[in-house]
C-alpha cells in the first residue's frame, strides 16, 4: 500500500482534496520514483500550487469586487492598463500568460481600482481559453457597473505553442472584446486602442 509523507493541518487547508494522490500516481506514469527524495513532498509542492492556480472556480465576482463600487459623476474613459494575468490552457494544462488592458465608460458608477486586477484574476485562475476570459471580464465589468462603454484587450503567450506542437517561442495572441460604445462608436474604439498602443511601443 502506497503512503504518503504527512503535512501539517495548515499545509492541507491550501490544497483542494486528491491532487495529492492524482501528483503521485502521475509521477509514476512518466517513470520517475515519487519516493525518491528529490520528489517526497513534490505531490503536495503540486496540489499546493493548483489550489492557487484554480482559485477562481471557488470565489464569485461578489468576492472580487467587494464594496468597491461607488456612485460618481463623470462620463469620460477610465483605463487600467498592463493588469498581469496567468492562466492554464484547458486543451493541454499549459501555462499562458501576459497583460490585460480594461477600459469603460462610467455611468453614474465607478470601480476601485485594484477590483480590475482582482476581477482578472478570478476568471483566469481556471482552467480557461484566452478568449473566453476576455469576454468573461468585459461581462463582469458590465454586470458590476453597467456602464455606457466596456472594452477589453488581452495579449497572451502560451507555452503549449512554444513548448511543444509548433514550438514557436516569439508568437503571442491578442483577444478583444468590446460592449456598448467601445463597439458602436469607432472614435471612441480607436481612443482606446491607441491609448493601448502607445503601452505597447514603449515596452
Amino acid at each position: 500500500m502506497t503512503t504518503y509523507p504527512t503535512i501539517s493541518a495548515a499545509d492541507e487547508q491550501l490544497e483542494v482534496p486528491g491532487l495529492s494522490a492524482l501528483a503521485h500516481d502521475w509521477l509514476s506514469a512518466i517513470g520517475e520514483d515519487p519516493e525518491r527524495e528529490g520528489l517526497q513532498r513534490t505531490p503536495h509542492r503540486v496540489a499546493k500550487a493548483w489550489s492557487f492556480l484554480t482559485a477562481g472556480y471557488h470565489k464569485t465576482l461578489q468576492d472580487a469586487a467587494g464594496d468597491a463600487v461607488f456612485a460618481a459623476e463623470g462620463s469620460e474613459m477610465v483605463l487600467v492598463k498592463d493588469i498581469e494575468f496567468y492562466s492554464m490552457c484547458e486543451h493541454h494544462m499549459l501555462p499562458f500568460y501576459g497583460r490585460a488592458h480594461i477600459a469603460y465608460i462610467p455611468d453614474g458608477k465607478i470601480l476601485g481600482l485594484s477590483k480590475f486586477a482582482r476581477i482578472v484574476d478570478l476568471y483566469s485562475r481556471r482552467l480557461q481559453v484566452q478568449e473566453r476570459v476576455t469576454t468573461q471580464i468585459a461581462d463582469a465589468v458590465e454586470e458590476l457597473l453597467n456602464p455606457r462603454g466596456v472594452a477589453v484587450l488581452m495579449e497572451g503567450v502560451h507555452l503549449c505553442m512554444a513548448m511543444r506542437g509548433v514550438q514557436k517561442q516569439n508568437s503571442s495572441t491578442t483577444t478583444s472584446a468590446m460592449r456598448g460604445l467601445f463597439k458602436e462608436d469607432m472614435r471612441t474604439r480607436m481612443e482606446f486602442l491607441s491609448a493601448v498602443q502607445t503601452t505597447l511601443r514603449s515596452r
